[in-house]
């Protein structure tokens, strides 16, 4: 599943190194070697590392221009990141709710949309590609920009394309459970070199890093604040970078393993998946007939040492129902908010989602998968 799984020796030797020459409280170097081989991964034009996902989110909002009193849509089940970003600017998270793919419902998007709506921010949930072609088509039809909230999807794709290659830019995170991982992170990506370069100011303050003068004398257009990537979280992510197929590789065949056996079990359906999203497979999610059901499924595995991934057990700071402590920003009451989520509440309530561990055994995963198996025919 994460990168964490696979942290070891080659991690250590990169930090240790970057001690032995100096260069861990100086340089740059080693974030814009990163910078550029991420962007290369991707396809794109332009990366700018940053200190978190969270981070990334903000500064792609402020080159996108969101400000005070503008509203920022965005889906139900995400992470509460997305909502902190948008308010943190000023602006106003509006959440449409999921459909079968546990994303963005695009048929809830359009009628959204408002002459203070600035920018649309699509949220790939736990490896899967929203319904790209249908949003982006929504977008385009009213001139708003898309912000791909693609932190827990490095390594999925849409068609041919690496996934959050299609936005207007994406964001990215490499906290301690995500693909690839360098403790803390994130990068903004993207082809618009005006968006790139306004989120680079700001994230260092608002310098330009204009080549006539020294950085005490540098120039300046916006304000900006201190969002930089440290060198050791760049060494780091540079190596955990080297691992990212191979961590692909794996939750592909492990997840293989699980869908086979519980795939067709009656009362089970799987997520629904886009037809040209290939999905990075770190998690395998099913809904039930009811949230009975699914939390029997949960305790029960519990019992028998089984954790679930965000659904259930994290769902309070993955579901927008929960943050009543947003509720000055989101300009609902918390009865308005949960009347205007359950669409997404009904869906959540009866999924369970199973994380898929890359150091898994081959011959592991088939034993794990028959017990969760023998588990849910039991219910």
């Amino acid at each position: 599943m994460p990168g964490f799984e696979l942290v070891g020796e080659e991690e250590r030797k990169a930090v240790n190194n970057l001690f032995d020459d100096g260069g861990v409280l100086s340089g740059g170097y080693h974030v814009r070697e990163f910078e550029k081989q991420f962007a290369n991964y991707l396809g794109v034009k332009y990366a700018q590392a940053v200190s978190s996902g969270t981070a990334a989110l903000k500064v792609a909002l402020v080159a996108l221009g969101v400000k005070r009193g503008d509203e920022v849509i965005t889906q139900s089940f995400t992470f509460v990141a997305v909502a902190e970003a948008i308010v943190d600017v000023g602006a106003k998270p509006v959440f449409v709710n999921i459909d079968e793919t546990l994303n963005m419902d695009p048929n809830e998007l359009e009628a959204a949309i408002t002459d203070r709506t600035t920018a649309i921010i699509p949220v790939h949930m736990l490896g899967v590609s929203v319904e790209q072609d249908k949003i982006h088509k929504i977008a385009k039809k009213y001139k708003l920009p898309v912000l791909d909230d693609s932190c827990e999807s490095l390594g999925a794709e849409w068609g041919n394309e690496k996934l959050g290659a299609q936005a207007d830019i994406a964001t990215w995170s490499f906290d301690g459970g995500k693909t690839i991982t360098a403790g803390e992170g994130g990068m903004i990506t993207t082809n618009n070199k005006e968006l790139y370069l306004l989120a680079k100011e700001y994230h260092d303050h608002g310098h330009m890093n204009n080549p006539n003068f020294t950085r005490g004398r540098d120039t300046h257009r916006i304000h900006g604040f201190n969002y930089r990537m440290t060198e050791t979280q760049a060494v780091i992510a540079k190596v955990q970078l080297g691992k990212l197929e191979y961590i692909v590789k794996k939750n592909k065949q492990n997840y293989s393993i699980l869908e086979s056996e519980i795939a067709s079990l009656k009362g089970v359906r799987l997520r629904k998946i886009p037809d040209k999203s290939k999905a990075l497979c770190d998690t395998l999610i099913i809904q039930l007939d009811n949230k009975e059901l699914a939390n029997k499924l949960v305790n029960i595995m519990k019992d028998k040492g089984f954790g679930t991934k965000n659904v259930p057990d994290a769902i309070q700071w993955h579901f927008a129902k929960y943050w009543d402590h947003m509720l000055h920003g989101i300009e609902l009451s918390k009865n308005e908010l949960e009347d205007s989520l359950k669409k997404s509440s009904k869906i959540l309530e009866c999924c369970v989602a199973f994380p898929i561990m890359v150091k898994t055994l081959e011959s592991e995963m088939h034993l794990k998968s028959k017990i969760i198996k023998k588990i849910i025919e039991s219910l």
